[in-house]
């Protein structure tokens, strides 16, 4: 048992950085990222301007997009929880607009949930249930104007579908809920997906009634149609049941088989990295990894892409978090699998996606002169480029390659937070590490190869915990030696506009600007005046560098790799040279 498991651990050690590397890098990986016109809807919501919602869900009315529709609708929803004004301005402004009422009546269902929580009953209070309840029954006629004041429209009876489950509506009501639904849109995936959470044997079904359902709505479903994962969402449904770990042979293994077969089609139908797909394929990810079927989860992982969902991961915690944990899982199982002078499987024969364009731009601002940094970044395993950034200061930046370094290759996914814990470990000055991305920016501050303080804000984030932010201002206060650490704390606090509020803290910590341009291309210090790159050393090279300049400025560039003609000719002059000097000896 040693001796199999010291092997894996060597198979994983030699091959683990070799397998899926065509995966999107976990920074540029985004959970339920809307699309361009919803991210602008909602930022503008966010501000206080309801306008671009209501152009957006006019036209989803008006073209009759009715899936779209209930994803705006619910992503609206869900911003209103945490940013209210512009809601109640729309309806004030326009008390009959069925689309703001349409917004209202999801609304009161998601903040329903918020305060009764998705734990279970015996783990909720009684004064969150009576609170639960009551916004439940405000939320009922608010339901039926959104369905009166737009007939066709199937959106409405999703959201009384999740009414009436969460009010323990009995099945007649729950059956003419679903008629009037599928009689607008017979294949509306929203109504069938609350539909299949009725049936199910957590609420008020079983698993048997919840897999012939699925079943059904999927074989009358149009070729492409997304509901041909309803099955999958049944099996996952069953699987994820703490109590459905049968100790005999599974009674509902070959649907779950037929489930991932028929999900596996339907992912081939659509394209590596397509949003719309994204719901099913993680959901998809989850199954195979259930099933012991790591290859095909990996492709799996491949197709998503960077659209992480909140669904199915936040069933086990933190649902970016047990994404990108699931994802690495499979690539050490898979390492572990592969023979150790065995050689990985190439990827598939695919356009790879320009990750560059999703990932988040990344900069830091070091409080020391840029010679100063090269010399202490030397070991970090990446190459960088340093500028200066006014008096005693410089910007710093990575500038990608095509393979990263073995020691890289062991540093968390984040390159410039990786190489920021290298350059200022046994230094007196800190680093500032600001990435900026549509609708979030951070700022992590480190110091002694440590991160002190990190802070991300988010377009549709609530107004972060006090006492959290609290903590973060002393923190930077110290660090940068601010006096007062209140106008930091005001700051942190702030919504709405990311970009804008990381620019503040900057100035408000005393640091030079951030460079023009960051946020737009990948790369934005190689204009700035005095830019230079330290190009990335081996572990070697890096120490001899380091003994040899002794801080006087950047290191000299590294020799150009031995081509292969040079080591050949170098091992026939070894040949014929050792015996010869042994004759004359």
């Amino acid at each position: 048992m040693r001796l199999a498991f010291l092997l894996a651990f060597l198979r994983v050690v030699r091959h683990r950085d070799a397998v899926g590397t065509d995966l999107a890098p976990e920074e540029a990986v985004v959970l339920d990222p809307p699309d361009a016109p919803l991210r602008a809807a909602v930022a503008a919501a966010v501000s206080g301007d309801h306008a671009p919602a209501r152009e957006l869900l006019a036209a989803t009315r008006t073209h009759a997009q009715w899936e779209r529709r209930d994803a705006y609708v619910s992503r609206l929803a869900r911003t209103a929880l945490h940013h209210d004004g512009w809601l109640e301005n729309w309806i004030q402004e326009s008390p009959g607009d069925p689309d703001a009422i349409l917004v209202v009546a999801d609304f009161q269902i998601h903040q329903a949930w918020t305060i009764r929580t998705d734990a279970g009953a015996k783990d909720v209070e009684r004064d969150q249930f009576q609170a639960f309840f009551a916004l439940l029954e405000d939320a009922a006629p608010v339901i039926g104007a959104a369905a009166e004041l737009n007939p066709a429209d199937p959106v409405p009876w999703r959201i009384a579908l999740t009414h009436a489950r969460s009010v323990q509506a009995p099945r007649d009501v729950f059956d003419a809920y679903l008629a009037e639904a599928q009689a607008r849109d017979p294949h509306h995936f929203g109504c069938h997906e609350q539909a299949l959470q009725y049936l199910c044997a957590k609420w008020y079904g079983s698993h048997e009634e919840m897999f012939r359902y699925a079943e059904r709505v999927a074989a009358s479903a149009p070729p492409g149609s997304k509901l041909h994962a309803l099955p999958l969402r049944a099996a996952l449904e069953y699987r994820l049941s703490e109590r459905d770990e049968p100790d005999g042979p599974d009674p509902y293994g070959p649907d779950t088989e037929a489930a991932l077969t028929r999900a596996l089609s339907l992912s081939g139908g659509y394209g590596a990295g397509d949003r719309e797909a994204a719901g099913f394929r993680n959901e998809l990810a989850l199954l195979l990894i259930m099933a012991d079927r790591p290859a095909e989860a990996l492709d799996a992982f491949r197709s998503i892409g960077a659209h992480a969902t909140e669904f199915p991961w936040a069933r086990l915690g933190d649902p970016l978090a047990e994404f990108l944990d699931a994802r690495s899982d499979v690539r050490l199982d898979l390492a572990s699998r592969i023979p150790l002078f065995g050689r990985p499987p190439e990827p598939p024969a695919t356009d790879a996606p320009d990750w560059a364009e999703l990932t988040p731009r990344a900069v830091a601002i070091v409080p020391a002169p840029p010679a100063e940094v090269a010399q202490a970044a030397l070991l970090c395993g990446y190459s960088l480029r340093t500028a200066p950034a006014g008096e005693g200061s410089s910007y710093v930046e990575v500038v990608p390659g095509a393979v990263r370094s073995r020691r890289a290759a062991l540093l968390p996914e984040e390159p410039l937070t990786s190489a920021a814990e290298t350059f200022t470990t046994g230094e007196s000055w800190p680093a500032l590490v600001l990435h900026r991305a549509p609708g979030r920016s951070s700022v992590t501050a480190l110091h002694q190869g440590k991160v002190l303080a990190t802070h991300t804000w988010h377009t549709e984030s609530p107004t972060p915990d006090h006492a959290e932010v609290r903590a973060t201002a002393q923190s930077l206060a110290h660090l940068y030696r601010r006096a007062d650490p209140r106008p930091l704390a005001h700051i942190l606090r702030s919504t709405g506009d990311p970009a804008g509020h990381q620019e503040t803290l900057v100035t408000a910590l005393g640091l030079p600007p951030v460079p023009p341009g960051f946020g737009g291309e990948t790369q934005v210090l190689g204009e700035l005046p005095g830019a230079r790159v330290l190009a990335r050393r081996g572990l070697l090279a890096g120490m001899r560098d380091t003994m040899s300049t002794g801080g006087s400025g950047h290191p000299p560039e590294p020799r150009p790799p031995r081509t292969p003609l040079w080591l050949l000719v170098r091992a026939l002059m070894l040949l014929v040279l050792a015996p010869a000097a042994v004759l004359a000896w």
